[in-house]
């Protein structure tokens, strides 16, 4: 029981962000996501055509 109300106590002292943080917040995430698929997809690719052009 000590270690639920120490828990509850230190949940108290969290600063929450605000829905409009949150919302900037996650669109950075994705945003990044997306970028940074792109870049290793477009890495991927030219590796495969560096490595196939070798290969022949």
């Amino acid at each position: 029981m000590k270690f639920l109300r120490s828990v509850k106590d230190e949940m108290k002292q969290v600063s929450w962000p605000s829905k409009k943080q949150l919302r900037k917040d996650t669109l950075v995430v994705i945003e990044t996501s997306i970028i940074f698929a792109a870049l290793f997809f477009v890495m991927d690719t030219a590796i495969q055509s560096v490595f196939g052009w070798i290969l022949k």
